[in-house]
């Protein structure tokens, strides 16, 4: 039956005339009368082909009939000839779409003369035919891949007699992986020449066989950003045993295409390897239906963070205008006045928290590293954790006492596991225990795979709950940003995702198991550190008073926002400093280059004009080597957060207060 089309065209005697009109022309076909008997037919018989008028689709069993088509087998992919009527403009959306999720369609508008739907009619058998054969070719592949396994167990002793059916299986093999689009390879690694078979030299773009074959032929056709790392492969192969590879070449003709390639060494008598051989084949098309997974899934990331960030900011955004608002109204009113104008910067704090959770999930905070000791960090950390779980939770603490240093940020890996902490204490409103450990592991290849970093010593900070477990669903989706289980109003869906970023941003892992009603187990992987431990001195800028300017201190203020710039000039001129402004790099240089006092710069990071604030330091401490610098950024990007870590400049973080500004302040131009 795969040589008959099914014919739906309810309207009139549409149906009769394409099946005479088939039939005159040589075409089997049988006519259906409605979407669920076309269903019937997809399963429970083989069909050549369907044959749909445009309006045919509108009748019941259509969704049971897109599934059924959805169900074909990896093999199968159904021809579809869809007669539809002749319009102006373009199909409307839904059409389009529906006739994308019926997949192999050829639309062919009315009216049309009998010659062309035959022809279409034939093309489509013809196609299917074909998928019946490598239907055909795959069971057979498969056939004689189990009996050439079951020979190769007993090869030795049965070589004259196999020796015929191994031939023939041989043969068959070749022509599956020819009519697979594969191609073979067998290279002898003592004389660096290969045997090819398939479509090996077609898939490099030969459209005759070259006559030589090696390793380094191999090699030039491999793009030069991924010939490294196919060097590397193939020389862990000779040590490993095993060989796979991913990478770009560049064909013949001068086209670029993803090729996968797998094999496996051949040992000598004196047990060194003597071959390599294996298969590879073209996967363009599938590299390429990654990329666009990868991309629609990147843009339904970015929707629910979109709408995250637009909730949460608009509930703060509520508050502080509304505040501003109502102050506005009745200036008079002291109390009331300083009661909205707490709650308005309450609501700004907790919108710069937000800020630097978002910049933590996408590695883009700005990070002061240093050498420290875990298990230090996590016992000064002790007091902050039991009293952020309450009265009804216990800690326990199970640190490795010989644990490696590691290189992070101390303030967000406090952050990182009072985030962990907090959710095992919500997971847990009952009450229980948590756990905190340390642990120093060695992670090997098959460990690491997949997670974007390298083999070797990690320290795995764990917290683990008795809480009421997360399901496998959730548990896919729980570090993306804004993702929530709790109530609203008891989450912002970011902790996690900090968690994610921190780690991430410091060259490590995050992994989670959990069981439900069991608790759950939060682990932090991160590379040991080779470097001294960083040593820490008590700050005794708390005990000291607020700093104001002496006797005609004067700073330069670089920002190119004019709202910020006059804030920062009100909040400078308050603490009785002379303040000269400049909106770029160009005119803060025109200064520097001038007979005036200058101080201090304190400059934003990231400015228009081409040169960044950390760049205009290193400019201007070469015309003014006693200047001090004082750099502030929301965001400093990552060329420019490399140029303040390596200069180690002090950072103001946006958004910041004029107490905060005067801290600042005093430490910068007390270091003289």
């Amino acid at each position: 039956m795969h040589e008959t089309l099914f014919i739906l065209a309810p309207r009139g005697r549409d149906a009769e005339v394409i099946r005479q009109a088939l039939d005159r022309n040589g075409v089997r076909s049988s006519i259906c009368t409605s979407l669920r008997s076309l269903q019937d037919r997809l399963s429970t018989e083989p069909v050549g082909g369907f044959i749909l008028t445009e309006e045919s689709l509108a009748g019941a069993g259509l969704d049971d009939l897109l599934d059924g088509l959805a169900r074909q087998p990896p093999w199968s992919d159904l021809p579809i000839i869809t007669l539809a009527t002749k319009q102006a403009g373009h199909r409307s959306k839904s059409s389009s779409d529906l006739l994308k999720r019926l997949g192999n369609v050829v639309l062919l508008e009315r009216p049309i003369n009998i010659e062309t739907l035959a022809s279409a009619a034939q093309s489509a058998l013809r196609a299917r035919r074909r998928q019946y054969q490598v239907e055909s070719l795959l069971a057979e592949q498969k056939h004689f891949s189990t009996e050439l396994s079951a020979l190769n167990d007993t090869l030795e002793q049965r070589v004259e007699q196999r020796t015929g059916e191994l031939t023939e299986a041989q043969e068959t093999l070749a022509f599956a992986l020819d009519s697979a689009g594969m191609g073979s390879w067998d290279f002898d690694l003592i004389h660096d020449s290969a045997r090819r078979g398939g479509r090996h030299d077609q898939i490099f773009g030969y459209e005759v066989p070259v006559s030589s074959w090696s390793t380094s032929k191999f090699l030039s056709h491999v793009v030069d950003e991924d010939r490294k790392m196919v060097e590397a492969a193939l020389e862990k192969a000779t040590q490993s045993g095993g060989f796979e590879t991913e990478c770009r070449i560049n064909r013949s003709d001068g086209k670029m295409r993803w090729i996968a390639a797998k094999g496996r060494v051949g040992y000598g008598t004196d047990n060194r390897p003597a071959r390599l051989a294996g298969i590879l084949m073209d996967i363009t098309e599938r590299k390429q239906t990654e990329a666009a997974l990868h991309q629609a899934q990147r843009m339904e990331a970015i929707g629910q963070l979109t709408g995250g960030v637009a909730h949460d900011f608009n509930n703060l955004l509520t508050v502080i205008v509304g505040g501003l608002d109502m102050i506005s109204r009745r200036p008079d009113q002291p109390e009331r006045v300083a009661r909205l104008a707490q709650a308005a910067m309450s609501a700004a704090r907790r919108g710069e928290q937000l800020t630097q959770q978002l910049l933590a999930f996408s590695r883009r905070q700005m990070l002061r590293p240093e050498t420290l000791n875990p298990n230090r960090l996590l016992l000064d950390f002790k007091g902050l954790a039991e009293r952020a779980v309450g009265d009804s939770i216990t800690l326990k603490f199970d640190l490795d006492p010989g644990a490696h240093p590691i290189r992070v940020d101390a303030a967000q890996l406090e952050s990182a596991i009072l985030n962990l902490v907090v959710n095992a204490r919500d997971a847990m409103p009952q009450g229980g225990a948590i756990a905190i450990a340390s642990k120093n592991v060695h992670c090997g290849s098959e460990a690491v795979a997949g997670k974007g970093v390298s083999p070797g010593a990690y320290v795995r900070i764990g917290v683990t709950d008795e809480g009421t477990g997360i399901d496998r669903e959730t548990l896919d989706h729980v570090f993306e940003p804004f993702f929530t289980t709790k109530e609203v109003g008891k989450g912002s869906g970011l902790g996690l995702a900090q968690v994610y970023g921190f780690t991430r941003s410091a060259g490590g892992y995050v992994a989670i198991q959990s069981e439900i009603g069991r608790g759950t187990t939060v682990e932090i992987f991160l590379p040991r550190s080779e470097e001294r431990l960083t040593q820490h001195h008590a700050s005794l800028v708390a005990q000291l008073p607020l700093r104001r300017a002496t006797t005609g201190e004067t700073v330069l203020l670089v920002e190119d926002d004019e709202q910020v710039l006059a804030m920062a000039v009100e909040s400078l001129e308050e603490l009785h400093y002379t303040v000269i402004v400049a909106h770029d790099a160009r005119e803060a240089l025109k200064h520097l280059h001038g007979p005036k006092r200058i101080d201090l710069m304190f400059s934003d990071v990231v400015m228009p004009g081409g040169m960044n604030g950390a760049q205009l330091a290193t400019e201007a401490r070469a015309l003014r080597p006693e200047l001090k610098v004082l750099l502030t950024s929301g965001y400093v990007g990552e060329a420019g957060n490399s140029q303040v870590v390596e200069e180690n400049l002090p950072l103001l973080t946006k958004p910041y207060r004029r107490d905060e500004l005067a801290e600042k302040l005093r430490l910068v131009l007390g270091s003289r």
